[in-house]
């Protein structure tokens, strides 16, 4: 009977882990994806896609003083927006989440991240080009 316990014990112990690994897999944030230009580029375009709640992050490394130009283009049309935040978590200007474009003099050095997403969280995927240029 002692032993019957025991191992009762340690399947439910297996069965634990592998639930808790399975989870760190799957609920972890993932690092955004750095944005670089080719060798003399300040230019360059992402084609991706997002479905459902996914977000697609990014990273662009900026100084200040220069001019930051994003335009998003999605299929279905306007299926798809982004945020943009810079250092500090500064909005620039942009206090609503469904933006498709921005142009403006960055304010400060350092990393600005961008995030595309669909302005629902309904069934359905969007393609996008995420444009940026920095000069």
């Amino acid at each position: 009977m002692i032993c019957g316990r025991f191992v009762v014990i340690i399947v439910l112990g297996c069965f634990t882990g592998t639930i808790s690994v399975a989870m760190a897999q799957h609920g972890g944030k993932a690092e955004p994806l750095r944005i670089e230009f080719k060798r003399g580029t300040t230019r360059t375009a992402i084609t991706e896609s997002v479905s459902g709640s996914e977000e697609a992050e990014y990273v662009l490394a900026a100084r200040k003083g220069q001019k930051l130009v994003i335009k998003l283009a999605s299929s279905p049309a306007r299926s798809a927006v982004f945020k943009l935040v810079g250092p500090d978590d500064d909005t620039l200007g942009l206090e609503h989440d469904g933006n498709y474009g921005y142009s403006g003099t960055l304010p400060k050095t350092g990393d600005y991240f961008i995030t595309v997403s669909r302005p629902t969280t309904a069934k359905g995927r969007s393609r996008y080009t995420l444009s940026v240029s920095v000069k």
